[in-house]
């Protein structure tokens, strides 16, 4: 029994480390330093659709007016949420106001390679 009353009392030490339930406060993606980007942009990655389509749906309603930018294989995402927003979860509300299409050059030596870009402006209809 001396050994069952040990093993409690080893294993009941106050909480010294934070548990993985509670919050940590550097880490939390609301707090993720961002590229110095104006907070009406939208990043659109290999998320699924409807998560970029509630938060640009999120943004419109405090800004009024987002830009989805896009590059490489997910130029057809960013296409489908500008369609989303506008024509499903807006009910009318919001257009695109402008298309941008660019390419931009990565990569350093001989591993240079072209990748296209977009950026798509939606807003409030006039």
């Amino acid at each position: 029994m001396a050994t069952v009353s040990k093993m409690t009392t080893n294993s009941s030490k106050p909480n010294d480390a934070p548990s993985e339930t509670q919050p940590r406060e550097n880490n939390r993606p609301s707090e993720r330093p961002s590229r110095n980007s104006p907070p009406n942009h939208v990043f659109v990655g290999k998320k699924p659709v409807m998560s970029y389509a509630m938060s640009a749906m999120v943004q419109l309603a405090q800004s009024g007016e987002i830009v989805l930018k896009a590059r490489g294989m997910v130029i057809s995402r960013a296409v489908d949420v500008a369609e989303i927003v506008t024509k499903r979860l807006g009910n009318n509300t919001f257009e695109v106001k402008n298309i941008k299409i660019d390419t931009e050059r990565l990569g350093e030596g001989d591993d240079i390679r072209n990748v296209s870009t977009i950026e798509i402006v939606v807003g409030k209809k006039a």
